[in-house]
């Protein structure tokens, strides 16, 4: 039986920033990254959470930044009692769900790679034969691979929607330099995860990362190759020509859009069976990528 979902931590006297799923402690030159079961889709947070969607969120995270060997990250310990926790914390219900990281200073664009045509790509093929300025050959169908990944940053917003923007507006942005060097990274990182995870019986259709800057060098923060971050597809079910079936939170917004919600107002309650079946895809897809049963 699952346990209740934990929607907020509490670590008595720390500064902290709260996201849409991660609560941030700053201990000076470092973070606590909390991962709680927090869930949003279409940049609202929904109610009730997924119990445990925290913990597998790290444990994923942290298989890929063991596994990228090469590519530095900021990920430091595993061990929330690294740092000078307040006496009062509970550290029971921080178990499996934190990471201390280095500080560093954000990259304000996520990094954006597609290899399939799929979501808000999908969505400027059909209108525009593109996807982000990015002019595609016709005739292509719904969850088609792409004839090579696709580089698409998108602004950071703190408060509603972020936004698609150009590599050129990228560049201007942070240099044409570090605008290229991400790319590249970002394309490196997809594509070997994409080659990892289709021999587990995964399709990675898209993907966003964040980075942030250490002593002026990029590494990769946050989180990596996640059900949030990502679209992960069974292989063994994909059919080019529609959506498919997903291990991620498309679950969640493919339910929200057979209501009347109107993504403007405060959406409704997930049903007990979305809760589950949610939780059921995300403990799926860590088992599949790891080789390890989840054991929360």
């Amino acid at each position: 039986m699952a346990s209740a979902a934990f929607t907020e931590s509490t670590l008595t006297g720390i500064p902290v920033k709260r996201g849409k799923v991660r609560d941030v402690y700053d201990f000076g030159d470092r973070l606590l990254f909390v991962a709680t079961d927090r869930i949003s889709a279409f940049d609202w947070i929904l109610a009730p959470g997924i119990p445990d969607k925290g913990r597998v969120l790290t444990q994923i995270s942290r298989f890929w930044f063991e596994r990228f060997t090469g590519i530095p990250n900021h990920l430091l310990s595993m061990n929330p009692s690294d740092l000078p926790l307040p006496a009062d914390a509970d550290l029971e219900a921080l178990r499996g769900r934190c990471m201390v990281v280095r500080k560093t200073e954000v990259v304000p664009f996520e990094c954006v790679v597609r290899g399939y045509l799929s979501g808000s790509g999908w969505k400027d093929y059909l209108a525009n034969g593109a996807v982000c300025g990015i002019e595609l050959p016709g005739g292509m169908q719904q969850s088609d691979q792409l004839p090579e990944p696709l580089f698409t940053p998108a602004t950071k917003a703190e408060t509603g929607h972020d936004e698609n923007v150009s590599f050129q507006t990228m560049r201007d942005a942070i240099g044409g330099e570090l605008a290229d060097r991400l790319r590249e990274l970002s394309i490196q990182v997809y594509q070997q995860g994409s080659e990892y995870a289709r021999q587990k019986g995964i399709i990675l259709a898209d993907t966003k990362f964040e980075f942030g800057l250490l002593n002026g060098e990029p590494i990769l923060i946050d989180e990596v190759l996640t059900p949030d971050s990502s679209r992960f597809w069974p292989a063994d079910l994909y059919q080019p020509g529609g959506a498919q079936p997903s291990l991620d939170k498309q679950f969640v917004r493919d339910w929200l859009e057979t209501t009347t919600w109107d993504k403007n107002s405060t959406p409704p309650v997930l049903p007990d069976e979305i809760v589950m079946k949610t939780r059921e895809k995300y403990f799926e897809a860590f088992q599949m990528l790891t080789g390890q049963a989840c054991t929360w």
